[in-house]
């Protein structure tokens, strides 16, 4: 089709041209060659050798062309471009809607009059005088006639087939010493329909002479009212119709009948034939698909496919599914969801105390402190004393289910549970808030980290036992390591030894008061109170505080804390007073010189469980009467402890005894 309007275009240009040339006269408007829309483009050699009587014929030439056309932004659009040694447009595909803006533009032009290059002008139509932004339209022809008279003075051979791969069709028009080879290298083929040379711009027009007849003839099919359904087809001074495929002329020679090969039985489809003009393609029922040999059918299993929404259990039928639930569940209304079957819940159970249940069954159970028996349903109370290995060292007290230690009056329960002893002290939470103001000085700040260290020596550190958190002050207050940072000797030590001095000024006030709110607290590793744990403070400072203590050391010792007080060099031994726990004297340490600090660090751990450490501080001679004393009754004490440990085991084999002699 494409061609078809390209030829007739060109051809009633030609046509006009050789009317002109022989003295024929011009067609009317009402007797223009329809060509149907094509953007059209003249490329016009200026260069000097083209004289300006010369260029004046070449100006008529595309003015008598035009008057030949259907001009119009829906029909045939042109754009002139002139071109020497440079490329001008003269204007665009988009520039004139009528005839009479495009003549005037044409007659308005100005020759360049220098070189030619037309190689760079057939560039330009293609980048440019074809583009949308210049008015070119998609899928309309695009044509371009170059009219040159000399040898281009660059190459065009390349840039030619590129426009022309481009879907330009290009006329060349050569005149006088134009170069034939040049003119084929731009021209589409074939080259007798597109390639013209005449010997002056004089006689330019005659090249449309040959193409009158075959491009600019009558058309039956379009110049008549033929009546065919589908497809007219011309022949000369006559026309035929044809269909289109898959349908087949009717007798009247004009209409056209689809062809229904599913109705005649002209296929081999399964199940369903669904018939298209002079073709068919094969479906299938519903619930079933079509096989890849696009013939036979298959049953769509939607559960295989996994195009379901069942919970539990899919059951699939040709193109539908329903769902089930797996033993002991029931469908729910919405018919996809599972529930359990609670037969507890139901009651339909015989357990004596508590049912569990699981999906369409049930067990039995017992509340805490019983057990049940042998028929799995009845429970019986039972005392965990005489049925674990309880380990209580001095008695155990049963509840239902449970059991718990209980030691004789003056001896207190260790944190295992089952020992008893006259101390708890192995298990304390210790924060030490250090002082790390300018009088400190950086040498003796390493002497406090070394004395923080021996009273870490002298602790049992572990999650369990002992935790240790570090506080250092001066103007400011800075957690150096909460209680729950490390938990062993070690670790602690080791971080301490890596704690920079801060310096500034001496803010104990405040370091009692981020003890007691943020040191002390659970977040920070501080066990429950309910656990009684014992909490301890302990500050270590060189000189008067600059903010009051009195308030934060009452409410730390009111809020359960036993708080130490070491002073070293200027500190006030009033404010060590205030700050430390009663009896003051055994909670508060002065020395002159932080040399010796380490001297306190040795005794500090005396004053921790009193009662164990005593031995420390004073040697006696064993042979001493008071000694002898305490050793009887020490010892007698310990043989009151054996005593009723093996009470408690003679009472335990009487128990074991008794219950193999009922099971005989």
């Amino acid at each position: 089709m494409k061609m078809r309007q390209l030829g007739a275009l060109c051809g009633f240009v030609l046509l006009t041209l050789a009317a002109l040339a022989t003295g024929r006269p011009k067609l009317g408007p009402e007797q223009k060659c329809k060509s149907g829309p094509v953007d059209l483009v003249f490329l016009i050699d200026s260069s000097r050798s083209v004289r300006p009587h010369e260029f004046e014929t070449m100006r008529k030439f595309m003015i008598d062309i035009l008057n030949t056309l259907d001009i119009g932004l829906n029909a045939t659009r042109v754009g002139v471009v002139q071109y020497s040694s440079q490329v001008r447009s003269e204007f665009s595909l988009k520039a004139h809607a009528k005839l009479d803006s495009m003549v005037k533009g044409i007659n308005q032009i100005i020759p360049l009059a220098q070189g030619t290059m037309t190689g760079l002008a057939i560039r330009y139509v293609m980048n440019e005088a074809f583009t949308p932004e210049a008015g070119d339209r998609p899928k309309v022809p695009n044509v371009a006639v170059i009219v040159t008279d000399g040898r281009p003075q660059d190459r065009v051979a390349e840039v030619a087939a590129e426009a022309r791969e481009k879907g330009i069709e290009i006329y060349a028009v050569g005149v006088a010493r134009a170069d034939m080879t040049s003119l084929r290298a731009m021209a589409s083929p074939p080259f007798e329909d597109h390639v013209f040379l005449v010997e002056s711009f004089d006689l330019i027009h005659q090249f449309g002479l040959q193409f009158q007849d075959k491009l600019c003839g009558m058309d039956m099919c379009l110049e008549s009212d033929h009546g065919c359904e589908h497809i007219c087809e011309s022949s000369p001074g006559s026309y035929h119709c044809l269909c289109l495929p898959g349908y087949t002329l009717n007798d009247d020679g004009k209409t056209c009948t689809a062809i229904d090969l599913c109705a005649e039985g002209k296929h081999n489809c399964e199940q369903l034939c669904i018939s298209s003009p002079g073709s068919f393609t094969c479906d299938c029922n519903k619930g079933y698909k079509l096989n890849n040999d696009k013939k036979t059918c298959s049953t769509i299993d939607l559960c295989a496919e996994g195009k379901h929404d069942c919970e539990q259990i899919c059951v699939s039928a040709p193109g539908v599914f329903t769902c089930d639930c797996n033993e002991g569940y029931t469908l729910n209304e919405d018919e996809k969801t599972c529930a359990p079957i609670d037969l507890c819940a139901e009651g339909k159970h015989d357990c004596e105390q508590i049912c569990v249940s699981a999906p369409g069954v049930f067990t039995c159970g017992c509340n805490k402190g019983y057990k049940l028996n042998k028929d799995k349903k009845t429970c019986t109370n039972m005392d965990l004393c005489k049925t674990v290995e309880h380990g209580c060292e001095h008695q155990c007290v049963s509840t239902p289910g449970s059991y718990y230690c209980i030691c004789p009056e003056g001896q207190l329960l260790q944190d295992d549970g089952r020992s008893c002893g006259t101390c708890k002290s192995a298990n304390i939470d210790l924060v030490l808030l250090i002082d790390g103001s300018k009088s400190v000085r950086p040498q003796n700040f390493e002497l406090v980290k070394k004395f923080v260290n021996q009273v870490v020596d002298s602790l049992d550190v572990s999650v369990h036992g002992t935790r240790v958190g570090l506080v250092q002050y001066s103007s400011r207050v800075r957690t150096e390591f909460p209680l729950n940072k490390y938990h062993t000797a070690d670790e602690i030590k080791a971080a301490v030894m890596k704690v920079d001095y801060m310096e500034k000024g001496t803010m104990t006030g405040l370091a009692l008061k981020h003890m007691l709110e943020n040191s002390f607290s659970e977040a920070e590793g501080a066990r429950p109170l309910k656990r009684n744990i014992p909490r301890i403070g302990l500050v270590f400072t060189d000189g008067r505080s600059q903010d009051d203590i009195t308030e934060y050391a009452k409410m730390a010792k009111e809020a359960g804390i036993t708080m130490y007080a070491v002073g070293v060099g200027k500190a006030v031994e009033d404010e060590l007073r205030v700050i430390a726990s009663e009896p003051v004297e055994k909670h508060f340490y002065y020395t002159t010189d932080f040399t010796a600090i380490s001297t306190i660090a040795e005794n500090l751990k005396l004053n921790v469980c009193p009662e164990e450490s005593q031995g420390e501080i004073e040697v006696k001679d064993p042979c001493a009467c008071e000694s002898l004393v305490e050793f009887q009754h020490a010892t007698m004490s310990s043989l009151e402890q054996l005593n009723q440990k093996l009470a408690g085991m003679t009472a335990r084999l009487e128990q074991l005894e008794n219950q193999l002699l009922s099971r005989k």
